[in-house]
């Protein structure tokens, strides 16, 4: 894995280094596999004392990611990981972006296992309904 940012021809434009905060870090990112940004994620969660476990391994290299969130006593909400058109992270609900009743987010997590079989899926279960990984709702 390269941990510099190519040339800027290969970039698709002139940034820089020093043109954009963190912007070499985003390019880094975004050539994560999977399976290594999956298990970064793990463990943030487990130091941050939220239980998150990978339910279904999907393609190790670059399989979507869908998260489905327990919340206790309250349903489930799914979502998926999406790139925003500004080409940041970003998470998409799923389901009406509202709660649904566990058996309902697991038909459509099968649903959708069977329509993309690289899918990752990874069930988060904290009380407090956080959501631990980064990007913005769309």
């Amino acid at each position: 894995m390269r941990l510099v940012p190519p040339p800027p021809a290969e970039r698709g434009g002139g940034l820089g280094w020093g043109e954009k905060p963190g912007r070499a870090v985003q390019w880094a990112a975004m050539r994560l596999t999977t399976e290594i940004w999956v298990g970064a994620h793990l463990r943030r969660c487990s130091a941050e004392g939220i239980g998150a476990t990978v339910v279904r391994k999907g393609d190790p290299t670059a399989g979507a990611v869908l998260v489905k969130l327990y919340l206790h006593g309250q349903g489930c909400r799914v979502m998926t990981r999406v790139t925003a058109p500004d080409g940041e992270p970003a998470w998409m609900a799923q389901l009406g972006g509202g709660l649904v009743p566990e058996p309902d987010a697991d038909a459509y997590i099968a649903r959708q296992v069977k329509y993309d079989p690289d899918l990752w899926v990874i069930e988060v279960d904290d009380p407090k309904g956080r959501h631990p990984f980064e990007g913005r709702f769309l």
